[in-house]
C-alpha cells in the first residue's frame, strides 16, 4: 500500500514450497531488489477437501512496487497459505496483508504469521469460525500494539478467506479485497466476498465522524476545495483523492480505509480492527475465488480480474497476467506503482447439490441470496457488491466462459525504465 499518492496514511523470491505434515503453509518474504520489475517464480499447489470430495487448486504472487523517490523500500505486502489445519484436511486458509507506513512491513509480517497462529489454536475454529475470526483478530491487533513494532503511524489490512468443507467464510479488515466467479447461463459473474472499507461507505463515514474524526480530501485540507462539503462521489469516479481521516487539531494520520489493524493513533478517531464476517457456500457454479491487494483493485475491477482469471486454466499464469496488467496500468497513470500481491484459487470437481433454501435465477446452482456480512462484534446485515474502479480501461462486463488456454508465455512486469519508450 503507496503512501501520500497512494490509499494509506498520509504522512508517511521466490516463496518457499509447502512442507510435509499435518499442515502445509505458504508465506512470503517479499521480492528481492535483484527480482524488482520481474516476476517471482510461481509455483501450484493443491489442497483436497474431502468431506465434499472436490479440490482447491492454488497459486500466489506477490510483486514490489516500484518507487522512483524509494528505490530500496520493502515490499509491504505479505501473504499466507496454511492448508489442513489442525490437521483437518477440510480445512484452509488464505490470507493477504497489505502493509503502510514506516512500519508496515513488520506490521503486515506480524499479521501474517500471528493471525493464522491464533486461529489454528483455537478449539472452537471448526464448531464457530465466525466466533475464532473475531477473537483472532481482536488478540492479533492488541498484540501488535504490545509489541516492539512503532504502530503509531503504521499497520496493515488484512483479506483473508477460511475453506470449511464447503463453505467460505471471509474476514476482512481494509480495502484489500476478495472476490468469488460464479456461473451464469452463458457468463461468468463477479461477486464481492467483502466490502472495501473507507469512508466512501455512508455506515463507515457516520462511524468515524461520531469517533472524532475529520474526514477530508487532501485538497479540502489543503485549501484547494471547500472543506464543508462532506460528499465525494464515489470510489469508481472520485479515487484519486479520496476522503481521508483526520485528528481534529493536526494533519495527520490521513488514512484512506477505516479499518486496519496496527495504526494506535487512528484507532483514537474510529480507525478499528474489528473484521467484517460474510459466509458463503459453494455451489458447483462457482468456479473460483481472488484475494488480492489493493494494488491490484486500484485499476481493475473485479469483473475485470474474474476475466483475466477465465483466460488461464493455470492459476500461475492468472496471477501472473493480472500482476502485470495491474502494474502496467499503475505506470500508465501515476509514476509510481503499489505493491500487488495476489492468490488465485480454483473450485475443481465439486458437484455438491444446491444448498436447501437458497434461491436461483433460472441457473442451478447460483445462489443469488445476499452475501450476509457479520460485523466484528456486530449483527448480521446484508449487503450489495461495492466496487472500486479508477478507470474504465479494464473490462467490467460479465465473461462469456470459454475454453481456457493451458498455459502461456511467462509474464514480465514492465520495468519503468522501459515503459516511456515502449509507450511514446
Amino acid at each position: 500500500m503507496g503512501c501520500v499518492q497512494g490509499k494509506c496514511c498520509y504522512c508517511c523470491s521466490r516463496y518457499p514450497k509447502s512442507s510435509d505434515g499435518d499442515a502445509q503453509e505458504l508465506s512470503n518474504g517479499g521480492v528481492g531488489n535483484n527480482q524488482r520489475y520481474i516476476l517471482t517464480e510461481r509455483s501450484r499447489e493443491i489442497a483436497s477437501v474431502p468431506s465434499h470430495n472436490f479440490k482447491l487448486e492454488y497459486s500466489v504472487l506477490t510483486q514490489r512496487g516500484y518507487y522512483p523517490d524509494s528505490p530500496d523500500k520493502e515490499n509491504q505486502d505479505s501473504f499466507c497459505i496454511k492448508t489442513d489445519i489442525q490437521g483437518n484436511p477440510n480445512l484452509h486458509f488464505f490470507g493477504v496483508f497489505d502493509g503502510h507506513g514506516q512500519y508496515g512491513t513488520e506490521c503486515s509480517n506480524f499479521v501474517r504469521d500471528r493471525l493464522v497462529e491464533i486461529l489454528s489454536n483455537d478449539p472452537m475454529l471448526s464448531v464457530d469460525p465466525i466466533k475464532a475470526y473475531n477473537t483472532a483478530f481482536e488478540k492479533t491487533n492488541t498484540e501488535l500494539h504490545e509489541s516492539e513494532i512503532d504502530d503509531a503511524m503504521s499497520g496493515t489490512t488484512a483479506i483473508t478467506v477460511l475453506v470449511k468443507g464447503d463453505t467460505l467464510f471471509i474476514a476482512n479488515v481494509g480495502d484489500s479485497r476478495a472476490v468469488i466467479a460464479v456461473k451464469s447461463g452463458n457468463g461468468v459473474v463477479a461477486e464481492d466476498l467483502s466490502i472495501d472499507q473507507t469512508p466512501f461507505r455512508n455506515d463507515e463515514y457516520e462511524r468515524v465522524k461520531l469517533c472524532g474524526a475529520r474526514v477530508l480530501t487532501v485538497d479540502q485540507v489543503e485549501g484547494i476545495t471547500d472543506p464543508s462539503i462532506q460528499s465525494w462521489g464515489d470510489e469508481e469516479d472520485d479515487g484519486s483523492d479520496p476522503p481521508r481521516l483526520w485528528v481534529q487539531d493536526g494533519l495527520y494520520p490521513g488514512t484512506a480505509f477505516s479499518r486496519s489493524l496496527g495504526d494506535s493513533t487512528a484507532e483514537k478517531i474510529g480507525v478499528i480492527a474489528d473484521p467484517e464476517i460474510a459466509m458463503v457456500k459453494l455451489t458447483p457454479n462457482h468456479m473460483f475465488f481472488v484475494i488480492a491487494s489493493d494494488g491490484v483493485f486500484e485499476f481493475l475491477s473485479s469483473q475485470a480480474v474474474v476475466n483475466a482469471v477465465i483466460r488461464y486454466a493455470d492459476p500461475r499464469d492468472a496471477c501472473a497476467a493480472i500482476t502485470g496488467e495491474s502494474y502496467r496500468l499503475w505506470l500508465e497513470h501515476e509514476n509510481r506503482t503499489d505493491d500487488i500481491t495476489i492468490i488465485v484459487v480454483h473450485i475443481r470437481d465439486l458437484t455438491s447439490q444446491l444448498g436447501v433454501g437458497a434461491t436461483t435465477n433460472g441457473t442451478y446452482g447460483v445462489n443469488t441470496d445476499p452475501v450476509p456480512i457479520l460485523t466484528g462484534k456486530g449483527s448480521a446485515d446484508t449487503s450489495v457488491s461495492y466496487h472500486t474502479l479508477r478507470s474504465n480501461l479494464s473490462e467490467t462486463q460479465p465473461c462469456l466462459y470459454t475454453t481456457p488456454v493451458e498455459r502461456s508465455p511467462a509474464c514480465v512486469v514492465p520495468s519503468p525504465t522501459h515503459f516511456g519508450s515502449s509507450n511514446t
